[in-house]
């Protein structure tokens, strides 16, 4: 018996899938340019920077000690934060290893999204989240420039700027980004994926033309 032709993928696929990574990097990199800024021009730490008093509205300093600007209540606010590690803070010093990490991992994954597979949306959205926020982190890696630069580090700090405050246990979340949400969320994705692949690959194989059965021709 012959084995049916496997699905074709659409161009119009990997057009949809790199343009939404190219939006959600986009969205990433606009908010950290947007709002770290507009935090240090109202932070103590760079009075020197910017000389006279601090515009309006002023931060408020948390009982923990960071300066924080509340968006919605207590618990969601903006606070700035330069991470030279890997997603939450971890892994500062082994900073050569992690962006030739995040380097390689974005080749992969560009391999990934090319050629996953049809049908598995879950599956290629996953990788679309990922790929977006390793590029938007890579980024601040390569090209963003601290106004105070830590000379110690051969690469740049990741802006974090999104801070979760759970008052029930007085505790902050790791502050974070927008390309951190992308991993975070993209990783949940793909492991739900891995549950989900095998009824994808039968809906696939259900919506393919069945093959026609072989045998000796009959007369007519």
């Amino acid at each position: 018996m012959l084995d049916s032709p496997a699905p074709s993928v659409s161009p119009w696929r990997h057009l949809a899938a790199f343009l939404t990574v190219v939006l959600l990097v986009a969205l990433d990199l606009g908010s950290k340019q947007a709002v770290m800024p507009w935090l240090e021009a109202r932070m103590t730490a760079y009075e020197r920077h910017y000389p006279g008093p601090p515009p309006e509205p002023a931060l408020v300093r948390d009982h923990h000690g960071p300066e924080r600007y509340p968006v919605i209540g207590n618990w969601l606010a903006w606070m700035h934060n330069l991470n030279y590690g890997a997603a939450f803070g971890r892994g500062g010093g082994i900073q050569k290893l992690l962006v030739p990490g995040r380097m390689i991992a974005i080749v992969v994954l560009l391999v990934l999204v090319w050629r996953a597979p049809p049908r598995r949306r879950i599956y290629l959205s996953a990788l679309v989240l990922v790929l977006a926020g390793a590029l938007g982190n890579l980024y601040d890696n390569l090209f963003y420039k601290p106004i105070y630069p830590d000379e110690t580090k051969p690469f740049g700090p990741v802006r974090d700027f999104i801070d979760v405050y759970f008052e029930v246990w007085d505790w902050h979340f790791a502050t974070f980004n927008v390309a951190d949400a992308c991993i975070s969320v993209g990783v949940v994705l793909l492991l739900l994926s891995t549950l989900w692949g095998h009824e994808e690959g039968q809906a696939v194989s259900k919506e393919a033309p069945a093959a026609e059965p072989s045998g000796p021709e009959q007369a007519s």
